[in-house]
């Protein structure tokens, strides 16, 4: 019997990459509302209790109110808003972060769907906080920048529609600038940091794609960890795993620079451990595309997990 799936929220920029990486599939059975029925509250609310699985793609406050509209308990959820990423009873949907998230994710009746930024960032703290090679408490950077896609519909206008009096030239922008960006409480609590990191986030003239950064002065670190240490932690955590790779020392040595758009339309999620060892500092380097491992590709692995099929299938553009 095919599984019952209704994306609210199927029109804005995650939705719509969600539909199309699902589309077609024999297994799935879309339960699907016109423009009209979408604002009326009585159908979205029938449609809500009748999926098997309900997909998220709304602003946090309607993200929860969705939630609460939900009666019938066999319903799954998966919310790719940020409403739900730090409360309690609700599964992290990031199926590489540690050994049992798999099977938390296939049992779990919420899953919570990563941040973009912090799926790249806990990537590489978790692994060396784990290992001890980071202090808990340590005072840690993260510097990103992504494409104007991971803004929404407004961001996406503010830099394509030459109309708008938002239009915008600007090439590369920094914001965030009273450190409060959204992300923060998931990227501190599934890296393991008691201290809250600073996050520096950024947007490119670009419309996806992402790089996140951490640079570490490895000499001040406890031990003063070697490069090597640093990326054999790393390279531990994801061994075998099918999303997300580590390149070679080697590899990041031979580099003279990185695309943020290198990995777009797919699920991949790769890292780098740049660095100097005669200088002991080091830029832990992960790039993705905010779309795809970042949000709507992420969204369909763990769909894939729930219902027990093949994760890759349908996460590819």
């Amino acid at each position: 019997m095919a599984t019952k799936v209704f994306i609210d929220g199927e029109v804005g920029t995650t939705g719509l990459q969600i539909r199309a990486r699902l589309d077609g599939r024999s297994d799935l059975e879309f339960i699907r509302l016109d423009e009209a029925s979408r604002k009326d509250a009585g159908a979205r609310k029938e449609a809500l209790n009748a999926a098997d699985i309900v997909i998220l793609c709304l602003p946090d406050d309607a993200a929860k109110e969705a939630v609460k509209l939900i009666e019938n308990a066999s319903v799954r959820v998966i919310d790719a808003s940020s409403a739900h990423r730090v409360s309690p009873g609700w599964v992290y949907g990031f199926p590489e972060m540690a050994e049992p998230q798999r099977r938390l994710i296939r049992e779990g009746k919420r899953i919570t769907n990563p941040g973009c930024y912090p799926t790249g960032a806990i990537a590489l703290i978790r692994p060396l906080a784990r290992a001890s090679l980071i202090p808990h408490d340590w005072p840690i950077t993260v510097n990103a920048v992504s494409g104007y896609s991971g803004g929404g519909k407004a961001m996406i206008a503010e830099f394509e529609d030459k109309g708008l009096p938002t239009y915008t030239q600007d090439a590369f922008r920094i914001y965030g600038l009273g450190l409060e960006h959204k992300h923060v409480p998931e990227l501190g609590q599934y890296s393991l940091l008691s201290q809250r990191p600073l996050f520096a986030p950024s947007v490119g003239r670009y419309a996806q794609g992402m790089i996140v950064e951490v640079p570490l002065q490895l000499w001040a670190l406890p031990g003063a960890p070697s490069l090597h240490q640093v990326h054999d932690a790393i390279a531990q955590a994801y061994e075998g795993e099918r999303f997300v790779s580590v390149a070679s020392l080697e590899e990041s040595a031979a580099m003279k620079g990185l695309d943020p758009e290198g990995l777009n339309g797919t699920n991949n999620l790769k890292l780098f451990v740049f660095g100097n060892a005669t200088h002991g500092q080091a830029r832990l380097v992960a790039l993705l595309d905010n779309l795809g491992k970042g949000a709507s590709a992420q969204a369909v692995q763990c769909l894939n997990i729930m219902i027990g099929v093949d994760e890759g299938m349908g996460v590819e553009l």
